[in-house]
């Protein structure tokens, strides 16, 4: 059975407050999350429109970008719980050539808010993507963390990675000899390389710019604890829903549009069923050289 969508606020936060694990509405955010219950979300994951002229933006410049957030950064302050963090997923602003950091323009609000501490500024980056010729092509994002006071959920083990160089040893000090790795694996780092949703990805839909599931995944498995609510308040396709499902968190999503808040519905109860369609965490493939598309053309440059 395919999750519901709301579109009336008061049945919505019913379904939620019912201990709903899902609760999907197809609203305008702005008017839906000041609705909900203060201090009620462990997490708040989401990509916010860029300004960047898609269909789906009611915003067109900067400037419209900045007065978003201006509304909605105080009410997501206020939702958070004590020790809760908020994760913000952006790009770039681009006008004739000329970039504009956005993460830049959020920090601006946020920093507004005493309460919100920034804790990394991950760099998402990607291999493919749209190739530039007058300036390098662009191959990262930035999701930027904050939480809500000093304290916060943080679960190192359940996002570490293999090392590289497992058998590294210690070379000095009582250690001397000893092998200087965490058995469970290493920090992922501030730098992450996870595929973008293009072509025949496998997560792919009809949005033009959805995020990879792995991406809120491993957010949420960081810093959601098991049975903790997740908020996106600009839901699209519900890759984050998703996310929140296979790592067995309650989840709200907010979305506008009715084609992608369909899409989310189904997405999102494939997934409580145990049938997500999402790519597995894990390095790309590296091509050993014998494949067709790995072998470089004679006039290639070396």
């Amino acid at each position: 059975m395919t999750s519901k969508v709301y579109r009336g606020i008061s049945s919505a936060i019913a379904s939620f407050n019912s201990g709903a694990s899902d609760t999907l509405i197809c609203n305008d955010a702005l008017a839906v999350l000041p609705k909900f219950q203060k201090a009620s979300i462990d997490l708040v994951f989401s990509s916010p429109p860029y300004c960047i002229g898609k269909e789906y933006e009611s915003a067109r410049t900067s400037a419209e970008f900045v007065a978003i957030h201006e509304k909605i950064i105080p009410v997501i302050v206020d939702l958070l719980k004590p020790g809760g963090s908020f994760c913000w997923q952006v790009g770039y602003h681009a006008r004739k050539g000329v970039l504009l950091p956005l993460d830049f323009l959020v920090h601006e609000q946020v920093r507004k808010h005493p309460k919100m501490m920034l804790r990394n500024r991950v760099i998402w980056t990607f291999n493919h993507g749209l190739h530039a010729s007058k300036r390098f092509s662009g191959r990262h994002e930035i999701v930027l963390w904050y939480t809500k006071g000093d304290s916060a959920n943080f679960d190192l083990d359940s996002i570490r990675i293999p090392q590289k160089y497992p058998g590294k040893l210690h070379y000095k000090g009582p250690k001397k000899g000893g092998l200087s790795g965490n058995p469970l694996g290493k920090n992922p780092g501030d730098v992450w390389d996870v595929p973008n949703v293009k072509g025949k990805h496998v997560e792919k839909t009809s949005h033009p710019c959805q995020f990879p599931v792995a991406l809120p995944q491993r957010f949420i498995r960081a810093l959601c604890p098991k049975g903790g609510v997740v908020l996106d308040p600009f839901m699209g396709v519900g890759s984050a829903g998703v996310a929140a499902a296979i790592e067995s968190r309650r989840f709200i999503g907010i979305e506008i549009d009715d084609e992608y808040s369909a899409i989310a519905a189904q997405r999102i109860s494939e997934a409580r069923a145990g049938r997500a369609v999402a790519r597995p965490d894990k390095p790309v493939v590296e091509p050993k050289g014998h494949e067709k598309v790995a072998k470089r053309p004679a006039h290639f440059r070396g």
